[in-house]
């Protein structure tokens, strides 16, 4: 079914405006992407999104975006939707350690989100550059799959720093390894069919670790330094935050949430962002790679009722403009439509979903109205020419439904393809 043809305002302000890209290839010459530079101006942050995961246009788009941030803009560190304490592992191998085959052992048991050919290509990057990229990971651990990837490191501290406390660990570790998995998608009904004694248990001991953890900070860094002290801290807030995870999930599986109770997870991501960017070197500046539902800069929201606030929106509350949202997203083609099954490793099989024509008030009818191919738009821009008759779309794709939300106000820019592509190799 083609797609419509209805031209509106914000079409017309596209078809001015919008800037044509030239290749998908992550090998092709940067040129077409310059305006690029211009747009995100001087952000520290520049958060690249898409509307699935698992599609082919856009995981080479968000490598060519990468590769250009790096080469033409300065961008020292890539900061994915991936678990902060895994993430410290991946740093050291982009920066040389170890063998080129060690990323696979590192990513064994990640959900394949596209993050080895961005890991592979700064690796190789890295050979020859005069400043490194580094890895940074924002994430809860295992994507909300299990505690163990936080509670590990954290138990190899505290027996160096404070052994008394290795009893209260080792209990939370022995529950969280009875429900582990690869994802939120196995771990949290897992975790909803524990023992209400053992889910309060596990809660209340990792509070209490908390506690201590910060009220002992002098304690702790006198006997090992604040570097690894602010790390430990981390992964401990990041299991923490992970089994709030669990009940907010548990709960929204259940139909019995309470409002927005998703939005812990996002809130550690936005942490975790703002918590690299305080360590790193002063003008580091951030390629921050995840879904566009994490991205956006306004709540999200579906029929009418409030489910979470995004990473984007506690970075932009934060940062200002020094935060940059670009969203990918399609006209047409087809998605990854991730359908729960707790049978299989990640909790999820993929159903390659055709996307039906762009609806009304999106902006991917607005693209399609304006006869355009793969093209980047500034939306900060549209948003400062916008007027009452002509707001902006109303809706973004998300899979292979709508969010409905001021497109303008939730994203700084956005690149739209005429067609998406489901990766059909995928081992889920």
């Amino acid at each position: 079914m083609p797609a419509p043809t209805t031209h509106t305002p914000f079409a017309g302000w596209l078809r001015d405006h919008a800037v044509p890209l030239t290749h998908l290839d992550p090998a092709a010459p940067l040129d077409d992407l310059e305006p690029l530079g211009d747009i995100i101006g001087g952000a520290r942050v520049v958060a690249v999104g898409e509307h699935s995961h698992f599609i082919s246009e856009f995981s080479l788009l968000r490598q060519r975006v990468l590769r250009f941030l790096v080469e033409r803009c300065g961008f020292t560190v890539l900061a994915f939707e991936y678990g902060f304490s895994e993430g410290f592992p991946l740093d050291a191998w982009v920066r040389g350690e170890g063998a080129d085959d060690d990323l696979s052992a590192h990513l064994a048991s990640a959900v394949p989100v596209g993050l080895e050919e961005p890991l592979r290509w700064v690796r190789q990057h890295n050979r020859t550059a005069a400043r490194p990229v580094r890895f940074a990971g924002v994430d809860i651990p295992a994507a909300g799959g299990s505690l163990l990837p936080s509670l590990a490191p954290v138990a190899d501290y505290l027996r160096e720093v404070d052994p008394d406390t290795l009893p209260a660990v080792e209990a939370a570790t022995r529950i969280a390894a009875s429900f582990a998995g690869h994802s939120g998608a196995v771990a949290a009904p897992a975790w909803a069919r524990l023992d209400t004694a053992e889910q309060d248990a596990l809660s209340a001991g990792l509070a209490r670790l908390l506690i201590r953890f910060r009220a002992l900070e002098g304690h702790y860094v006198s006997r090992s330094d604040q570097h690894s002290y602010d790390i430990a801290l981390r992964r401990l807030e990041g299991a923490c935050h992970a089994d709030y995870a669990f009940r907010a999930m548990a709960g929204l599986f259940a139909g019995t949430g309470l409002t927005a109770d998703t939005s812990a997870r996002d809130s550690y991501m936005a942490g975790s962002v703002r918590w690299h960017l305080e360590r790193f070197d002063p003008g580091t500046r951030v390629v921050l790679v995840a879904h566009n539902a994490h991205i956006q800069k306004t709540s999200i929201a579906f029929n009418g009722q409030l489910t979470g606030f995004p990473m984007g929106q506690y970075l932009h509350r934060s940062l200002g403009d020094d935060y940059f949202a670009l969203a990918l997203t399609s006209t047409t083609g087809h998605t990854a439509e991730m359908r729960r099954d707790e049978t299989t490793p990640f909790g999820f099989t993929i159903d390659n979903t055709p996307l039906g024509p762009p609806e009304p008030g999106s902006v991917e009818a607005a693209f399609a109205a304006a006869g355009l191919g793969t093209g980047l738009a500034d939306l900060r821009r549209a948003r400062r020419e916008a007027t009452g008759a002509a707001p902006g779309p109303d809706r973004v794709r998300l899979q292979s439904t709508y969010v409905h939300t001021p497109v303008l106000d939730a994203f700084d820019g956005v690149i739209n393809t005429p067609t998406a592509t489901a990766v059909d190799d995928l081992h889920i």
